[in-house]
C-alpha cells in the first residue's frame, strides 16, 4: 500500500521508474524505497 501523503510528481515518477526497472508493483516499490531510506537514516545516526 502506498503512503497517503502528498509527494511531488517528480518523486512519484522516480518511484514508478524504480518499480518498472525492478519489475515491482508500486506498493513493493514504495516499501523498498522507504526501507532503504530508513536504513540510510539509521546508518547516518550511528555515525
Amino acid at each position: 500500500m502506498r503512503p497517503n501523503i502528498d509527494i511531488s510528481h517528480t518523486l512519484g515518477g522516480r518511484v514508478k521508474d524504480y518499480a518498472e526497472a525492478n519489475d515491482l508493483d508500486l506498493s513493493e516499490a514504495y516499501a523498498d524505497v522507504l526501507e532503504a531510506g530508513l536504513k540510510s537514516l539509521e546508518t547516518q545516526e550511528q555515525q
